[in-house]
């Protein structure tokens, strides 16, 4: 657990002091990415700025977005991961240390040379394992998109409209 508190500190400065990086710990692990490029940052953009709630949904979800927040997703190394795009259904406190709520769902967008991470163990697999109804992962170069949810992954095409568990619409 000394390591997980001593990784977050790291992490958290980094974040204060601006460092053109992005870390996460998971799994015991602690990751360095590099700011993410100029396709990856308008994808999420475009992405976010298309999450809405479903009309045919009744589940109250407010389908609240954050880009790059840092969560802390509890188990037994306390990971800290930053989804590129993270869906809400209350409104997230505003704070300055990692956020202590599951996202309803995450969007990770493919970036050149870091797709293991998304794709991989520590990508949607981890987060359904800590229990995220929906994990979408976009590859902005071909256009392909994989819809994990409930015990299924369904690789679509972009454009494509997702109905989420909770609620919610994302146009990926």
């Amino acid at each position: 657990m000394r390591i997980a508190t001593d990784m977050q500190s790291v992490i958290l400065q980094s974040d204060r002091s601006g460092t053109p990086v992005r870390m996460e710990y998971v799994r015991g692990r602690f990751k360095v990415e590099a700011s993410p490029a100029s396709r990856h940052q308008k994808a999420s953009k475009r992405i976010e700025g298309a999450i809405r709630p479903s009309p045919a949904a009744d589940t109250g979800c407010g389908c609240y977005s954050l880009a790059d927040v840092l969560i802390r997703f509890h188990g037994p190394d306390e990971a800290l991961k930053r989804p590129d795009i993270a869906v809400f259904c209350v409104e997230p406190p505003d704070s300055d240390e990692a956020l202590d709520m599951l996202p309803a769902a995450v969007i990770e967008i493919l970036s050149l040379g870091y797709e293991e991470k998304d794709l991989g163990q520590d990508g949607a697999a981890f987060y359904r394992s800590c229990g995220v109804a929906d994990v979408i992962v976009f590859d902005p170069r071909t256009g392909v998109v994989r819809h994990y949810h409930a015990a299924d992954v369904e690789v679509l095409q972009s454009p494509t409209t997702i109905e989420l568990a909770c609620g919610c619409r994302a146009t990926v």
